[in-house]
């Protein structure tokens, strides 16, 4: 079937990315799914630091991809073996899938799936399929420079999902069904900006009934870590360096919102600290402000060569811990449900993490917004960007 969807070009590329342009929008060919495959018609997706780490070139990805890992949709289609989702639910899409036998799957969301690893740093979905192809140098949008009309040429997926696009074939690894009173952009946020952040502090952090909790990096990640803390009851200090986000973790629910400097200053220190900017110098103030018995979170991904100096002597005199935690240590088909009642009983307004709402034609400026630091969850709508009945063959 014909699709529409955001292909990045190049990673590396360099900002203003509204003015170099790494993304082009067009028409895509999407393959049917395949065994234990599912088609998603995607109806919201997240913009995520993640995705922006493809376009600078911080994680290195296979290109041309289609991006987009954060994302809801609506199950139109479900190849052989998927039984136990009908067409018409809706699903959140999540960017690690899991396939349950592998030693990373045995430690409880601990450590990521390792074949589901693999075919994400592949561009592939799990068990290694393409399914999303474009003609390189024809109508599709690819432009001058793509190639000779008429070469098939194979688009990687990006961590499993690839939602920046009108429809996805994903793997029923990586979808978790929610009821249809979730409304899509919730469903999207819960799969990566809450689980991640979410799961830092009750999987990873893990902070005793009244424990003070600090969130350093207040971006998507870091400020659904906020608003789960406070849901879980707990007293919740948010550090940033932009002002506006200080302000909207006071009306989150923080009882102080500072800058990092003002927090080291006034000895704030706390017994789980999650640092989710992916900073070099956020890691290191998430350090100080940890209490002496207490454990500093990192959820942030930093540059592959980026160094923190950490003193081996305190974490020894004060029994520091320090917890790395990928997709926040989640589980997702036993978390989101968890959240999802949190959301339910009006005790996690996830609405509070939207900041603004785009087209696929917006994503090259919502990439500069994105690394200019004053967004939190930038999201896709796609009530604009279907391809016509006609052209679902």
């Amino acid at each position: 079937m014909k699709i529409i969807g955001a292909v990045l070009e190049v990673s590396g590329a360099q900002p203003p990315f509204a003015q170099t342009r790494p993304f082009t929008v067009g028409e895509l060919e999407l393959d049917e799914p395949g065994p234990g495959e599912l088609l998603v018609r995607i109806e919201a997706a997240g913009v995520c630091h993640s995705d922006l780490s493809v376009v600078d070139g911080n994680r290195v990805r296979p290109v041309p991809m289609l991006l987009g890992h954060e994302a809801a949709g609506i199950v139109e289609r479900a190849g052989d073996g998927v039984d136990d989702i009908a067409s018409g639910e809706r699903v959140v899409m999540t960017f690690l899938p899991r396939c349950g036998d592998c030693d990373g799957c045995r430690t409880d969301g601990r450590l990521p799936c390792a074949p589901g690893t693999a075919a994400n740093n592949a561009g592939t979905l799990l068990g290694g399929g393409i399914r999303l192809h474009r003609l390189r140098g024809g109508d599709n949008g690819g432009g001058e420079g793509h190639g000779a009309g008429g070469q098939v040429q194979d688009v990687r997926h990006h961590l499993g999902v690839s939602a920046f696009a009108t429809h996805a074939v994903v793997n029923r690894a990586s979808v978790v069904p929610v009821d249809s009173d979730v409304p899509a952009e919730i469903a999207a946020l819960l799969g990566c900006a809450v689980l991640t952040g979410g799961g830092a502090v009750v999987n990873a952090g893990r902070p005793a009934s009244g424990d003070r909790v600090v969130v350093v990096g207040l971006g998507g990640v870091g400020m659904a870590a906020l608003l789960v803390a406070v849901a879980l009851g707990h007293e919740v200090v948010g550090v940033d360096n932009v002002p506006g986000k200080l302000e909207h973790a006071l009306s989150c629910g923080a009882v102080e919102a500072l800058t990092p400097a003002e927090a080291v200053d006034r000895g704030i220190r706390a017994p789980v600290v999650i640092e989710a900017a992916g900073a070099v110098r956020a890691f290191e103030t998430a350090l100080a402000l940890t209490a002496p018995g207490g454990t500093t979170v990192t959820v942030g991904l930093p540059a592959p060569d980026a160094r923190a100096s950490v003193s081996p002597l305190v974490l020894t005199a004060e029994a520091r811990t320090i917890v790395g935690s990928y997709l926040g240590s989640a589980v997702p088909s036993r978390d989101i449900p968890r959240y999802v009642e949190l959301w339910r009983a009006g005790r996690l307004p996830l609405e509070l993490l939207v900041s603004s709402r785009i087209g696929l034609e917006d994503l090259d400026a919502a990439m500069d917004r994105l690394a200019a630091g004053g967004e939190l969850r930038q999201l896709i709508q796609f009530d604009q960007q279907r391809t016509s009945e006609g052209n679902h063959a």
